[in-house]
Parts: C-alpha cells; structure tokens; sequence
C-alpha cells in the first residue's frame, strides 16, 4: 500500500512552466504503475500521462504530447510531471495515481491509488 503526496501546483502565465511532484509518504512506487491525470472545473477527471515501472515506457493523452513529460526517480520514490508551454485550458486539479500491475494504461478506473490532488491554474 502507498499513500502519494501531490506538489508543485501553482499560479502560472499561459507559455510558461511546472513541475508536479508525486512523492510517497509511506510505501515504495517501484513496483507500481504511475500515472497522472487532471479534472477541470465542471468537467470530468481525465488521463494525461502514464510511465512503466523502470521508466523506460511513456505514454501520453493527446492535448499534452510534445509538452508533458512524465517521469520518475524510483531512489527517490517520486514521479514527477514536466510541463511546458502551459495553456489555459491546462487549468485543473492534477492528481497522481499508483497500479500495482505490469503495463502503462490509462484507465483510471483501475488505478489503486490516489493523490489529494495539486490545483494549477494557468491565466491568458
């Protein structure tokens, strides 16, 4: 069992940059799944990144490809989400996500663990 802590959330300028940490308080990620996803206002939770246990496997929602970057220090029990040239439509809450099973999805549904969350909100 893991419990993940959600930071690096923050108040940004559309074309700029964040980095969300997903670290674990308790518990090891190696051996999970990781993922991100966001829920905008008003509008359903959705996935936007995903990486395989070693690292080696990425994969992305559409929106996010060639801006997001997922990856993950397992020394450091930590999954972090790169983002760059940040739009608008970006604003959500951000949440990570822990599976303890053997390939990269995203189905949410399926994902064991959450985060709290870390609100970004980026301004026009």
């Amino acid at each position: 069992q893991v419990q993940l802590v959600e930071s690096g959330g923050g108040l940004v300028q559309a074309g700029g940059s964040l980095r969300l940490s997903c670290a674990a308080s308790t518990g090891t990620l190696r051996a999970y799944i990781m993922a991100w996803f966001r829920q905008a206002p008003g509008k359903e939770r959705q996935f936007v990144a995903t990486i395989s246990r070693s690292g080696s496997n990425t994969d992305y929602a559409d929106p996010v490809k060639g801006r997001f970057t997922i990856s993950r220090d397992n020394a450091k029990n930590t999954v972090y989400l790169q983002m760059n040239s940040l739009k608008p439509e970006d604003t959500a809450v951000y949440y990570c996500a822990a599976d303890l099973t053997l390939f990269p999805h995203s189905s949410q549904d399926e994902y064991d663990y959450w985060g709290q969350g870390t609100q970004v909100t980026v301004s026009s």
